[in-house]
């Protein structure tokens, strides 16, 4: 299962690499009962880099790397996950932030090299150990998701309860659940009951 953190919110995937960027956005605790924070614990956090770069391997068509994580690495990628989640928020015209409290500083910069491969295309390479392996290769694929006009289908769920990440594949790209039946339900129903309670109170 190499998209464990969207497989446990019960959310299909995005499509190719942007999975991976995915999948880091709902390793926070969400859900009922609460799910656990993936990056709260280093060997839970291993697991899920473990996973997650052979899902974004198989994808790629590439042998996964190796990424051994120490406890700063763990810091420095919430402090990512919180600012891709603060972009995807106030994209969607939303003030939350999302999980940014206690986050690190957002990671900007991430290196990468151009190299030829052996059909003589030119393609982005991320570099460096650790969180900013992690890092660049999360970047590259927001990169490759704009570029793709993909970048604005990934969206953090309204439901303040859930926030779980998930990938709109509606026809005008006008979903702000990540499930209607247990998102988009229950929150436009206390909306019906909200507006009924006003009307009574005027009347």
């Amino acid at each position: 299962m190499a998209w464990s953190a969207s497989t446990r919110y019960e959310v299909d995937p995005a499509p190719l690499g942007l999975a991976l960027v995915h999948d880091l956005l709902n390793t926070i605790s969400a859900g009922r009962p609460r799910a656990a924070d993936l990056l709260d614990d280093l060997a839970d956090a291993q697991a899920w880099v473990d996973q997650a770069l052979d899902g974004w391997a198989q994808e790629a068509a590439q042998a996964p790397a190796q990424v051994r994580l120490t406890e700063h690495d763990l810091e420095e990628l919430r402090g990512l996950r919180a600012e891709l989640r603060g972009l995807l928020t106030s994209l969607d015209g939303e003030d939350s932030r999302g999980d940014v409290t206690g986050a690190a500083p957002a990671v900007h910069v991430a290196a990468a090299a151009l190299r030829m491969d052996r059909e003589g295309r030119v393609v982005l390479e991320p570099r460096g150990q650790g969180w900013r392996y992690v890092a660049a290769l999360v970047l590259l694929e927001v990169f490759q998701a704009q570029r793709a006009d993909t970048w604005r289908r990934l969206k953090i769920c309204r439901n303040a309860r859930c926030t779980t990440a998930f990938f709109d594949r509606s026809r005008n790209n006008s979903g702000v659940w990540h499930s209607t039946r247990t998102c988009g339900n229950p929150e436009n129903l206390r909306a019906h009951r909200a507006r009924q309670r006003v009307r009574s109170a005027e009347s």
